[in-house]
């Protein structure tokens, strides 16, 4: 045990050389474990019924859901107030509450934009339903495809990046990344009718612009051709245009790369540059061909 003593000193020792400690003596952060539950609720409320063991029916979905709403709300406002409070040098009070304030302002308009984000997911439903031959029913979608459960996470995460939160969204992004394999930065803008087919190995990068009804297969990279830190503040990922679909593998590269709409991308091709609407793109003998028009 003598031993041990020497251990749990020489760690003491490290907090106070390099920090990296989250308490509530200094800029107390956004609890993992609180953010993890939060979603898991969160997912709940969005598809009552699928992801608990408690029977619902017209009787009772009133008062489950309101009692959901108002504990996920408590939950949330507490974890805003700390992300914010870490923006503003971990000052919780903001001058005179003004942290708690915005937090609970972020979180009703969050409220407020639920049944506008399930409207969305419906769509998204659809187009994973309507894309996959093997998928029977609406009901399956939800319960089992990763894809769907990305997506779902992804569009409940974006609102607080658009809200200016920091920590929470990428914490909620990386908690279905983990689950998944598919890693959706929450800052990306993607319009509806999505679909991730398969979806393992899937990468979004944070300034990706997705048009409507686009299907991407597993292991597409949206990503940046350069990873240099006085770039953060730029578009470094590609736009994809409406109707695209994206084969399994394909890497687009860049922030000035647009995939016209209506195009084709064959799996494990390389883009770095713009390639034209209604354009097909593939892989022919080890050489990479762009067709252009039907």
């Amino acid at each position: 045990m003598n031993r041990l003593d020497k251990s749990i000193d020489s760690l003491m020792e490290s907090y106070g050389a390099y920090g990296l400690v989250n308490h509530s003596g200094g800029a107390n952060l956004p609890s993992g474990e609180s953010i993890e539950d939060i979603v898991r609720g969160l997912d709940e409320l969005m598809f009552p019924g699928f992801r608990e063991n408690q029977a619902l029916d017209h009787n009772n979905l009133r008062l489950i859901t309101g009692e959901k709403v108002n504990h996920l709300a408590r939950e949330l406002v507490c974890e805003v107030e700390k992300s914010v409070a870490f923006a503003r040098k971990g000052d919780l009070n903001c001058g005179q509450e003004g942290c708690h304030a915005v937090a609970e302002l972020v979180v009703a308009g969050f409220f407020d934009e639920l049944p506008a984000i399930r409207g969305a997911l419906a769509l998204d439903m659809e187009a994973n339903f309507r894309g996959d031959p093997a998928a029977k029913s609406f009901e399956e979608v939800i319960l089992s495809y990763p894809g769907f459960e990305a997506i779902t996470i992804y569009r409940l995460a974006h609102y607080f990046w658009k809200a200016q939160v920091p920590l929470i969204p990428r914490m909620m992004s990386e908690y279905i990344h983990c689950r998944t394999g598919i890693d959706i930065h929450p800052g990306a803008e993607i319009g509806t009718s999505f679909f991730i087919d398969h979806g393992t190995g899937v990468v979004i990068g944070e300034t990706t612009v997705i048009g409507r009804n686009v299907k991407l297969y597993q292991g597409v990279t949206l990503g940046a051709l350069s990873v240099k830190k006085e770039e953060g503040n730029r578009k470094r990922h590609p736009t994809i245009e409406d109707n695209v679909t994206i084969y399994s593998n394909a890497t687009i590269l860049g922030g000035e790369t647009v995939i016209g709409r209506g195009s084709v991308i064959g799996g494990n091709v390389w883009i770095t540059e713009p390639v034209p609407p209604e354009s097909t793109v593939y892989i022919r003998v080890g050489e990479q061909i762009v067709r252009t028009g039907k």
